[in-house]
């Protein structure tokens, strides 16, 4: 009980509403960190704090004390990276999820659980204590229905990337009746409340993407469009109507309801446009026409050097781009995408990315979800519903731009025999788009007993550690030497067990953890 209700006192107080306050907040407040859950929307200043403190939880959650990128500020790239196969973990630092040798006490699945959810505890928080807010009479209307949706919002995703990680995809059962994760939806600040989060175990899939695609619905009915943002950077860091979307094309690619990704999707047709360049969302974070939702980070406020992006990828290059990609022959060898300089670096012949471009302040925005990924997700769906020609304009504007002649090299509809090979080529340019983001997994996981692209449990890999560089020589597709075994989808490690200190203390959950662990 004594480490249940320091959860709770954990929940409302510094960490809700202080985490992500510039050094001029916290000044202002004394003594800050006895703030009770009831004063923190007791003024309008001291709600929008609150607001902050959910992003800061987003961005950096705790790990044993410490400030870290759970698990929206760097934890959803290095693991849903090093759980795939398209990057060589080169220590130890990412190498039990690297080689799929975690447990219940493993600290990089343990804190994404109790991260996300503490993230999503400041969002019902939030949304509870806006509720009273308005009726106080503290916040207006319009101001109070913007807080509600970038709550909804942050739930979801939260929701969204755990199901990912620690339940079977949505296909797995014909109705996806199977264990999700527990949709929590009201906030854990007290001994009753905590009784009834104990009490409510683990809803099932189907109903988590439910309560996801009404939690995407209402935000998008409640947030401010882009362009009514106040600047450019806001429009990126702060939710939006069109965030809200693109997640519902997310969700509904998992989903496998390629109707409503293409009916999500083509909203936003209008309202964004690649870049240019593919280093466009790199190089301009903080504003550009690409990036949809992206976590802001600052020199006072990121990661840190042990986990920040710039930190892991680029200067300590504890991460790599895997010769198994790099040798794809899908992705040709001119290819903006492999850039020396700008999207890539070699050092001693083996390939990083540059996608993260400052690694000594950390201030680069943590990608979350660009338009890049919007187009793909529709054409891949445009593609499942035989609507080839559509699928082929929506693929091609993502790969063209890093073509270097497009007009010989793009795709064209006798490239492709039959809908498996359009979808596995579209599949394989998420891969290339998207490398080092942080999206392999997540396919991955939904391409589990495909029907068109189907991938087996999760792949073999390179060995951990550097690769040798001679196995980035171009010419022919890699195969091999490996290291890390490939493991089924009927194996137990296809999923992370739900953490022990979760099941130590939660009757319901360690009645439903996941089996074999």
């Amino acid at each position: 009980m004594k480490y249940k209700l320091k959860s709770i006192s954990i929940a409302i107080g510094l960490l809700l509403v202080l985490a992500g306050c510039n050094d001029d907040n916290v000044l202002n407040l004394e003594p800050y960190n006895d703030i009770s859950e009831n004063a923190a929307f007791s003024t309008a200043d001291l709600v929008a704090l609150s607001v902050t403190g959910m992003y800061n939880g987003a961005q950096r959650g705790d790990y044993n004390g410490q400030g870290r990128g759970y698990p929206f500020g760097a934890a959803f790239v290095q693991q849903g990276d090093n759980r795939g196969e398209d990057v060589v973990n080169v220590a130890t630092f990412y190498q039990l999820t690297y080689t799929g040798t975690y447990d219940p006490t493993t600290a990089n699945n343990v804190f994404y659980w109790s991260d996300t959810y503490r993230m999503i505890n400041r969002t019902n928080i939030v949304i509870e204590g806006v509720a009273r807010a308005l009726e106080n009479g503290i916040l207006t209307p319009e101001v109070a229905q913007i807080y509600t949706g970038e709550a909804k919002f942050l739930r979801a995703a939260g929701h969204l990337e755990l199901l990912f990680h620690f339940a079977r995809p949505y296909n797995d059962t014909p109705d996806a009746s199977h264990l999700g994760v527990p949709y929590r939806d009201f906030a854990i600040n007290s001994t009753e409340t905590l009784a009834a989060a104990e009490a409510q175990g683990r809803n099932t899939v189907a109903e988590c993407y439910q309560r996801i695609i009404q939690d995407l619905n209402d935000a998008e009915a409640a947030l401010p469009a882009v362009g009514e943002r106040a600047d450019a950077r806001q429009a990126i860091t702060r939710a939006t109507k069109e965030a809200a979307i693109a997640f519902k094309t997310r969700a509904y690619l998992h989903m496998r309801n390629w109707p409503m990704v293409i009916q999500e999707g083509v909203k936003l047709n209008s309202r964004f446009n690649l870049t240019d360049s593919p280093n466009g969302p790199f190089a301009s974070g903080y504003g550009n026409t690409e990036s949809i939702f992206s976590i802001e980070n600052s020199a006072v406020n990121n990661p840190g050097v042990n986990a920040a992006l710039a930190s892991q990828y680029n200067r300590r290059g504890l991460v790599v781009i895997s010769p198994i990609i790099w040798r794809n022959p899908a992705w040709l060898s001119d290819d903006l995408r492999r850039g020396e300089g700008t999207l890539v670096t070699t050092r001693s012949g083996v390939k990083y990315t540059n996608k993260y471009k400052d690694p000594v302040n950390y201030t680069d925005p943590s990608p979350v979800i660009r338009y890049a990924e919007v187009l793909l997700n529709m054409a891949e769906a445009y593609a499942r519903t035989n609507a080839t020609g559509n699928a082929l304009t929506a693929l091609n504007r993502v790969r063209n731009r890093s073509l270097a002649d497009p007009a010989t090299q793009a795709y064209v509809a006798a490239d492709f025999a039959t809908p498996a090979a359009l979808v596995n080529a579209i599949i394989t340019e998420r891969r290339i788009e998207f490398v080092m983001e942080g999206r392999r997994w997540p396919d991955i996981h939904r391409l589990q007993k495909d029907d068109l692209a189907p991938i087996a449990g999760i792949p073999q890999k390179v060995a951990n550690g550097t690769p040798p560089a001679d196995s980035y020589t171009l010419g022919t597709a890699y195969n091999g030497p490996y290291g890390v075994n490939a493991i089924p989808y009927t194996d137990f490690k296809f999923l992370w067990p739900i953490p022990q200190q979760e099941i130590n203390n939660n009757p319901t959950l360690a009645a439903q953890q996941n089996p074999g662990w």
